[in-house]
C-alpha cells in the first residue's frame, strides 16, 4: 500500500454536545457549517480502511479532495481513495482516480504506486483466453510502465510477475484463434497467428507448440524450406519438447530432417532474443 502515514488525532465529539440548530433556534443548512479538518476526514479514512469498508473509506478520502483541495492531505487522500476503490473491486474508478493522481503529481513518491494500482485494477479484469484481450492489452502497456520508469521500485517486481501472465494470456489467444484456423486447414491464416506468437511473445510457453505447428503448417502447404527451419529452431532450443519430437517424425516421414535456413523469419526471430 502506498508510504503514508495516519495522523492520530482525538476524533470523538461529545454526544450530547447541542448541534447548531439548537444553540441558535433554528436549522441550519448542512452546506453553510465549515469543512471538517483535512487531518480529521483522512484519519476516518483510515479507520474505515481498517474495518475493511473500502467503499465508505474511499468516499471520505474523496471528500478530503473535494473539500480541501491542492493541499498535502488532498494529495495523499487521492491515492489512498484508489487504494480503496481498488480493494472494494470497483476497478473503473481505481483507474479513475489512479490516473488523476498520475496527471496531478506525476513526479511524486507515489506515483509508481499509482501507475501500479492502474495496471492492477486492468490486469484483474483479464478475461479467458476466448474472448477479446482488450483489458489484457491494457494491463500489458501500463504494467510495462511501471517496471520502464521505476525498475527499482518495490512495485516493479510484481508488475513484471502480471506483465509476464499478460503476455502468456495474448499468446494464448492468438494459439486459440491459430488452431481454429488449422482445424479448417486455412492454413496462411494458422501461419500468420503463430508467426505472431513467435515474433512477440517467445519468452512465453506457448513457443514450443507455435513452432510444432509452423512445421505442419508449411509442410501442408509444401513449403519445406521453412518446415525444416521451424523444426531446426525448435530443435535447438528445446530438444527435449515432445513438441520437437513430434516434428522431428513429421519430418523425418517424409526423407527429411531439421535444417535452418538463417535467412528465415523463423531463424530471424530467434536471434533477435538470443543475440
Amino acid at each position: 500500500m502506498a508510504a503514508v502515514l495516519a495522523v492520530s488525532l482525538p476524533l470523538g465529539a461529545c454526544a450530547n454536545a447541542p448541534s447548531f440548530g439548537n444553540l441558535f433556534g433554528g436549522n441550519v443548512d448542512s452546506a453553510s457549517l465549515p469543512d471538517e479538518p483535512a487531518e480529521k476526514l483522512y484519519n476516518e479514512g483510515i479507520a474505515l480502511q481498517n474495518r475493511r469498508d473500502w467503499r465508505r473509506a474511499a468516499l471520505k478520502f474523496m471528500e478530503i479532495d473535494r473539500t480541501h483541495p491542492y493541499t498535502e492531505w488532498a494529495k495523499r487522500a487521492l491515492v489512498m481513495a484508489a487504494y480503496s476503490y481498488y480493494e472494494a473491486q470497483d476497478y473503473e474508478e481505481t483507474i479513475n482516480q489512479a490516473r488523476r493522481y498520475l496527471q496531478l503529481h506525476p513526479g511524486s513518491n507515489d506515483a509508481a504506486y499509482a501507475q501500479y494500482l492502474m495496471g492492477a485494477a486492468q490486469y484483474d479484469q483479464i478475461p479467458d483466453v476466448q474472448r477479446d484481450q482488450t483489458r489484457t492489452e491494457r494491463a500489458l502497456v501500463v504494467l510495462e510502465e511501471v517496471t520502464r520508469k521505476w525498475p527499482q521500485s518495490e512495485y516493479a517486481i510484481a508488475a513484471r510477475r502480471k506483465v509476464e501472465v499478460a503476455r502468456d494470456q495474448l499468446a494464448g489467444r492468438e494459439m486459440t484463434v491459430a488452431k481454429y484456423y488449422l482445424d479448417r486447414r486455412q492454413f496462411a491464416g494458422a501461419i500468420n497467428r503463430y508467426r505472431t506468437v513467435i515474433s512477440q511473445f517467445q519468452t512465453t510457453r506457448h513457443v514450443e507448440e507455435a513452432l510444432a505447428r509452423l512445421v505442419e503448417c508449411y509442410m501442408a502447404l509444401g513449403i519445406v524450406n521453412e518446415a525444416q527451419t521451424a523444426a531446426a529452431v525448435l530443435g535447438h532450443n528445446f530438444p527435449d519438447s515432445q513438441w520437437y519430437k513430434d516434428s522431428y517424425a513429421l519430418i523425418q516421414g517424409q526423407g527429411l530432417s531439421p535444417r535452418e535456413d538463417t535467412g528465415s523469419w523463423i531463424s530471424r526471430a530467434f536471434r533477435r532474443i538470443t543475440g
